[in-house]
């Protein structure tokens, strides 16, 4: 087998335009409710403060995770930074219908052994035998990835 890349997704320009900027707007929002019309309630506003500063840095991950790619070759599928998602040997399923808990235009690998849990927000997702992949990711370049791996996945089988 080569190690030949066979199709790499990238973030759609808008989605992540608009996405950073739509958990831009709530931390900052929240952080001037906090300080412009403080509750009377020292813990609400503690509350409010840390939840401000929480979605501020959930915005700051998801454009750091936004400049990233990921590949997919003929074993492996990778981010752009080389970390290995998962083994192409590994994966016994795809599901990328309507009612799968799946990313927004994206789909979910159903894997053969548990990996460590891991998140890039907007891009992809891993918690035990599942991989999600998608958010603010191209649609169609997600749609293209799940057709090459669906294909691979039926000619092992």
């Amino acid at each position: 087998m080569c190690d030949d890349v066979l199709i790499v997704v990238h973030t759609s320009a808008p989605r992540r335009v608009f996405a950073v900027w739509t958990l831009l707007g709530l931390g900052v929002t929240i952080l001037y409710l906090a300080v412009a019309h403080p509750p009377e309630n020292l813990g609400l506003r503690v509350v409010q403060i840390g939840l401000g500063l929480v979605v501020l840095w959930l915005t700051d991950r998801l454009r750091r995770a936004t400049r990233t790619t990921l590949e997919l070759t003929e074993t492996q599928l990778r981010s752009g930074s080389g970390e290995l998602l998962a083994d192409v040997a590994q994966i016994e399923a795809i599901d990328r219908g309507i009612f799968a808990l799946k990313p927004s235009n994206g789909f979910v690998l159903r894997l053969s052994h548990k990996a460590p849990r891991r998140w890039e927000p907007g891009m992809w997702w891993r918690a035990g035998r599942r991989i999600g992949v998608g958010g603010v990711a191209s649609a169609s370049q997600t749609k293209a990835m799940a057709g090459i791996l669906s294909t691979i996945i039926a000619k092992r089988g």
